[in-house]
């Protein structure tokens, strides 16, 4: 059923517990929405379009600015089909490609070499072997109903790291998102009409997607938490981390916390 549906007046009257129930259902769709929505081909169809050029400025401007050694051992946690892991790979380092989305894996998997790996893997438990660098990219943060999963994915980063480690999230600024929320979108790729739907609520930026294929109809929904960057202070202080810098695009240039359009910080 989509979105619009949904709204649409009902002729059957619902008890109280059937609506407690039904908006169980909703909730528990919203709140694990990220285990099944990135493992759809569908997700990866509609965002074909990514940037694959900017990811590589953005890679190459990072790698300088921690001045990695050769050879560095690097983890992308929540690495998707692996397009930072590769060109990471490329650049000379050892990689591990990390995600939940056991298709997304498979897919990364063929790219693999003695020098790049991935694994299906939950980003809140930390690997037995530590990493020079561990990086969380393009909003891969913020997706947990309950904050204290967020605080067992930063200790986990943590306790990962090596000893003269850093680690890196790249999530979006709250602040400028909300702002400039473009509340509907249709977008067609590949045959396929996306109707999309964002709108703030409740701490969460919140994504509906609808569309048809092969005769059926799709709902799905993001849901990130709208963080910002004294959230993030807060936490960091929570684990035990330090936060050595932050920057507001791909170039790595200066945050304004109305303007720029990325929140980007480095931390240990």
């Amino acid at each position: 059923m989509s979105a619009s549906e949904n709204l649409k007046p009902k002729i059957v009257t619902l008890s109280a517990v059937e609506v407690t129930n039904q908006q169980s259902q909703i909730n528990n769709q919203q709140s694990s929405w990220y285990e099944s929505w990135f493992d759809t081909k569908y997700y990866h169809i509609l965002y074909k379009e990514r940037n694959y050029r900017e990811a590589q400025i953005f890679m190459d401007n990072l790698t300088q600015y921690l001045n990695l050694p050769e050879k560095a051992k690097v983890l992308d946690l929540a690495c998707g089909k692996g397009r930072h892991s590769i060109y990471l790979n490329q650049l000379g380092y050892n990689v591990i490609g990390a995600d939940l989305s056991e298709n997304s894996i498979a897919e990364a998997k063929k790219n693999e070499n003695e020098t790049l790996h991935f694994v299906v893997h939950d980003k809140r438990e930390p690997f037995e072997e530590k990493f020079d660098a561990i990086f969380n990219l393009f909003t891969s943060f913020g997706y947990f109903e309950n904050e204290e999963d967020d605080i067992k994915t930063l200790t986990a980063i943590k306790n990962s790291l090596s000893e003269y480690g850093f680690a890196v999230i790249d999530f979006m600024n709250s602040n400028y998102v909300i702002e400039n929320l473009v509340e509907n979108e249709v977008k067609e790729v590949e045959g396929i009409t996306f109707y999309i739907k964002k709108y703030f609520l409740d701490g969460y930026i919140i994504k509906e997607i609808d569309f048809e294929d092969d005769g059926k109809k799709h709902h799905y929904v993001e849901k990130v938490r709208a963080f910002t960057l004294e959230d993030f202070q807060r936490m960091f202080d929570q684990v035990g981390l330090y936060l050595l810098d932050i920057f507001g695009d791909y170039k790595l240039k200066k945050y304004y916390k109305n303007t720029s359009e990325r929140l980007i910080m480095i931390f240990k």
